[in-house]
């Protein structure tokens, strides 16, 4: 059985992107276009590794990692942030709220492949 990526972004071609390197390498893939529509959908699927931007409306990927954190189900589940955020307090941010890796936009599909095999999925 497939394992289910969950993409996290605003951006409608930054999930579109995502989900054609994911569903190529052979993942299930749930897309959300902000925090709380990520944490909605988790609370219905079970979800093995989450794509995250940081920059969002309505909850933004620091307190939607937060949040994805504080839940039972969810505790271990890994998280990529993808994001144009380069600076140290963000991924000091992003690291502290639970994030293992952090790939900055632009991106090559190849890197994020590659982040998301060495973080979860055996």
């Amino acid at each position: 059985m497939a394992k289910t990526i969950m993409i996290v972004d605003d951006s409608a071609s930054i999930r579109q992107v995502v989900s054609i390197a994911l569903k190529g390498a052979g993942y299930e893939v749930l897309e959300a276009s902000d925090g709380k529509q990520a944490l909605a959908l988790c609370e219905q699927q079970k979800v093995h590794l989450v794509v995250c931007d940081v920059n969002m409306p309505v909850m933004d990927g620091i307190t939607f990692v937060k949040e994805l954190k504080a839940r039972p189900m969810s505790k271990f589940t890994p998280v990529i942030m993808l994001t144009t955020e380069a600076g140290d307090a963000k991924k000091q941010a992003g690291q502290q709220a639970g994030a293992k890796a952090w790939i900055v936009k632009p991106f090559q599909p190849a890197q994020l492949l590659d982040a998301v095999a060495k973080l979860s999925l055996p």
